[in-house]
C-alpha cells in the first residue's frame, strides 16, 4: 500500500447554497459504518437559530435485507416570549396592525403604550394557558419527504412537538450505496437546515465531511479526540456510547435511565489510558479534571482523608459537564483493606471516604463522570470498583499487529496534516503500514509516537546541519523502529 493511498486520502469538494462542502475518504466512511455508526458535522458551527447538525451513517438490517442509514437531527434554538415577540402577535398582519407597527417604529409614545398594554394583557393570558413555551422555528411544520431524484434517495423529515428539533432519515440498500448517495444526502439537511434559516444563511461557510477531523495543528494530548484514536476499536465504541449518553440527557430523562458515572481503564502502561480519557472528555465536551496522586497523599495525620473531601466536595459543586480522571488510581487506595500497619491503615482510610465519596458524588451532580486507570487492577480493593460506583469496567490491552499498523497511519495521517504544504512534503510514497505493523511487535502506541519523534528529529537535525532533508522513508522507519527495541 503506498502512502498516498493512506495518509492523503481523496476528497471531492462542492459547492451548495453558497456553502463548500468536502467529503473526505467517502469509501472508507462508508465501509466503516457497516460495523460502527459514523458521526459526521458535530462540532461544525451554523447559522442561527440552528445550534447543532448531527449527521450519522450507520448499518442496519431490514426485512429487504442490510442498508445504510442516514440520519441528521438539527437542533434548533426556541424564540423566547419577548417583548418583540409579544409585538408581533399582538400586531398582526391586518392593516390596523401595520399602521401601528408604523408608528411605533416612528417613536409614537402613545401607540407604543397601547401595544405594549396589550401585550402585557396577552402575555399574562399566554402563561394562564400554559402557552408562554419558546417555540422552536420548526413548530407547526407537518411531516413530509426531500427527495434527490438523480441518485433515488428519499429523506422523510418529522419534527419535535416544540419545532426545536428536526430529524432526517433516508435508507439504502448497502449494495448500492455510494459516495453519491451521501453527497444527496448531505444537501438535503443542508436544505432542512436553509428552511430553518434563510436563503443565504449558508453562504460562505466551509464544511469537511470525514471520518476522522484532522486538524491543521499538531495534535496534543488537550486536542485529542476518539476519531484520533488508532488501534482499539473496541475500546473507542464503548467509549462512544458513554459519551452519546452524556450528550443526549433528554433521552435519559425520558427513559429514567441513569448514565455510566464511573469508569475504571486497565492495562500496560503505555497503552493510551490517559489519552482515551480525554478523548472522552472532548467527546463529551465537558472540562477535564486531573487528579494527581501529590493531591490527595499527605504526610501529616488525617491529610489525606481532608484532601479527598475537598475534591469531591468541589465536584459536587460542577454545573458542567466534567470528567475527573484519577490516574494511577492503585497508588492512591492500593491494598486497601491488607495491612494493619500505619500506612495502610492510611490507604483503607482514604479508600473508604473515596467510596463514601463516590456513592454521593452520583446522586448528588449527573454532570460528572469519575474515570480512573491503572496498570495494576489487583491492586485495587473490588468494593471499590463494584458495579454502581464503576459501571464500566474497560481492559486496554497491548495492540496487535492490525491495530499497530492502523496506529501508525493514524499518526502519519495526523503529521501530514498539520505539517505539510504545497512546498514542503514529509513523507515518501513507499510507506506501507501493514509493514511498520508487523516489524513493531510488541510496541504500545507510547512506542509508536517515540519512533516517529526519533525520525523527525533526525531530520530536522539533518535539515539544520545541510540545509536539505529528503522526505521520511519506509526503511527509516522500520530502522527506528529496530533502535527503540
Amino acid at each position: 500500500m503506498s502512502e498516498a493511498s493512506f495518509a492523503r486520502p481523496r476528497s471531492e469538494i462542492f459547492e451548495y447554497a453558497g456553502a463548500t462542502i468536502e467529503m473526505v475518504d467517502v469509501t472508507t466512511l462508508l465501509a466503516a459504518a457497516r460495523v460502527n455508526p459514523v458521526e459526521l458535522l458535530r462540532r461544525a458551527t451554523w447559522p442561527a437559530p440552528v445550534q447543532r447538525v448531527d449527521l450519522t451513517v450507520s448499518g442496519a438490517d431490514d426485512p429487504a435485507g442490510p442498508v445504510h442509514v442516514f440520519t441528521a437531527l438539527i437542533s434548533a434554538r426556541a424564540e423566547p416570549m419577548s417583548t418583540e415577540r409579544i409585538r408581533k402577535l399582538v400586531l398582526g398582519q391586518d392593516p390596523l396592525g401595520v399602521l401601528l407597527a408604523k408608528r411605533i417604529a416612528a417613536g409614537d409614545p402613545v401607540a407604543t403604550r397601547i401595544v405594549d398594554g396589550v401585550g402585557t394583557a396577552a402575555a399574562a393570558a399566554y402563561r394562564k394557558l400554559g402557552l408562554d413555551r419558546p417555540a422552536g422555528p420548526a413548530a407547526g411544520r407537518e411531516p413530509g419527504v426531500l427527495a434527490d431524484a438523480a441518485v433515488g434517495l428519499q429523506a422523510t423529515v418529522t419534527y419535535e412537538e416544540d419545532g426545536t428539533v428536526a430529524r432526517l432519515e433516508a435508507r439504502m440498500p448497502r449494495d448500492e450505496v455510494g459516495p453519491d448517495h451521501l453527497r444527496a444526502f448531505i444537501t438535503l439537511t443542508l436544505q432542512a437546515v436553509i428552511e430553518l434559516t434563510e436563503p443565504d444563511a449558508l453562504r460562505g461557510r466551509r464544511y469537511v465531511i470525514s471520518r476522522e477531523a484532522l486538524p491543521k495543528v499538531p495534535v496534543t494530548t488537550q486536542t485529542v479526540t476518539l476519531d484520533m484514536v488508532g488501534g482499539l476499536a473496541d475500546v473507542v465504541a464503548e467509549l462512544r456510547q458513554i459519551a452519546i449518553s452524556f450528550r443526549h440527557p433528554e433521552a435519559m430523562a425520558r427513559w429514567g435511565a441513569r448514565r455510566p458515572q464511573g469508569l475504571l481503564m486497565y492495562g500496560p502502561p503505555g497503552t493510551g489510558k490517559t489519552m482515551l480519557s480525554r478523548a472522552l472528555a472532548n467527546e463529551i465536551g465537558a472540562d477535564f479534571r486531573e487528579i494527581r496522586t501529590p493531591e490527595i497523599l499527605d504526610k501529616w495525620l488525617g491529610g489525606s482523608e481532608r484532601n479527598i473531601k475537598q475534591i469531591f466536595r468541589d465536584a459536587r459543586r460542577y454545573r458542567v459537564p466534567t470528567l475527573m480522571l484519577f490516574d494511577e488510581f492503585d497508588s492512591i487506595v492500593s491494598y486497601a483493606g491488607a495491612g494493619g500497619d500505619a500506612a495502610s491503615q492510611a490507604l483503607n482510610a482514604v479508600a473508604g471516604i473515596f467510596k463514601q465519596e463516590m456513592n454521593d458524588l452520583i446522586e448528588a451532580n449527573p454532570n460528572v463522570i469519575v474515570v480512573a486507570t491503572t496498570n495494576f487492577p489487583h491492586r485495587v480493593d473490588e468494593s471499590l470498583i463494584r458495579s454502581g460506583r464503576f459501571d464500566v469496567k474497560i481492559s486496554v490491552p497491548k495492540p496487535d499487529e492490525v491495530s499497530r499498523a492502523e496506529i501508525f497511519r493514524k499518526m502519519i495521517r495526523g503529521l501530514i496534516a498539520a505539517h505539510e504544504n504545497p512546498g514542503f512534503r514529509m513523507f515518501a510514497d513507499d510507506l506501507d503500514p501493514a509493514a511498520l505493523g508487523v516489524a513493531s511487535t510488541g510496541m504500545t502506541g507510547a512506542d509508536i509516537k517515540e519512533v516517529l519523534r526519533r525520525v523527525q528529529l533526525a531530520k530536522a537535525m539533518q535539515e539544520a546541519r545541510t540545509g536539505k532533508a529528503e522526505p521520511i522513508t519506509q526503511q527509516e522507519l522500520l530502522d527506528a523502529v529496530r533502535n527503540l527495541r
